[in-house]
């Protein structure tokens, strides 16, 4: 009779294995596909940032659109 007990406690460890499996895979697939790191960098900052790097804005210029780039973010 002490066989029965035992598999009926350890039956939510397989779905929760193959639930951390899951989102190992996810997490490797998004830290390869640089995710992360494209969230962090809108691409209209990095563009601005791009065209003061190479003097076609000026400073005031840059810091002005900068400025209302950040104001759209919550």
């Amino acid at each position: 009779m002490m066989w029965w007990h035992g598999p009926v406690f350890f039956w939510p460890i397989f779905p929760l294995m193959w639930l951390g499996v899951a989102v190992l895979v996810f997490g490797v697939l998004r830290r390869r596909r640089g995710w992360p790191a494209a969230l962090r960098t809108a691409p209209a900052e990095q563009t601005l940032a791009d065209r003061f790097a190479r003097g076609e804005i000026g400073e005031d210029e840059y810091l002005e659109r900068m400025s209302v780039l950040r104001k759209g973010k919550p």
